[in-house]
């Protein structure tokens, strides 16, 4: 039902995008990168929180992790992440085919300004086999996404021989 509903949506708002399903997962970062030929930090991956009693979702660089003082300064409380069972039921996807598109029901959408490094990311399309790679302002107008600084890029250390 997720990929349907993403599939809707689009045909809907941004018919000029083209959902990519795999035939590999793509449900991690990495995965998703390798199999898409992007560099990690270009994966755009979907965290779905808890703030205070309502759900949000935060969009952000693939290479960046949450910020938790930043997020608390933002949103003036400390964010929970949802367990899988809450991920399906508020989404509609599954974990690692996350994204803020198709959803059952409004939820307020964030996007990192991590994207605005790429002029194109690749965000899941509901299900651990599907993307979709669009421009992050694109992304942000069709979700009413609100713009956030709240993830640290996560440094990457190179082993030295």
């Amino acid at each position: 039902m997720s990929l349907q509903s993403v599939q809707t949506f689009i045909a809907q708002h941004a018919p000029d995008i083209a959902i990519l399903q795999t035939t590999e997962t793509t449900a991690t970062v990495a995965d998703a990168a390798r199999v898409h030929g992007v560099e990690p930090a270009q994966i755009a991956k979907t965290l779905s929180l808890w703030l205070k009693d309502e759900v949000i979702l935060l969009v952000m660089g693939g290479d960046c992790r949450l910020d938790n003082r930043r997020f608390k300064e933002h949103f003036g409380g400390k964010a929970k992440m949802l367990n899988a069972e809450e991920v399906l039921h508020w989404t509609s996807h599954p974990v690692g085919g996350v994204c803020p598109f198709g959803l059952p029901g409004p939820l307020k959408v964030f996007a990192d300004v991590s994207l605005r490094r790429f002029t194109e990311v690749l965000p899941a399309a509901g299900s651990v086999d599907t993307a979709l790679r669009i421009a992050p302002e694109y992304l942000a107008q069709l979700v009413q996404a609100e713009w956030v600084d709240v993830a640290q890029q996560q440094v990457q250390h190179q082993a030295t021989a």
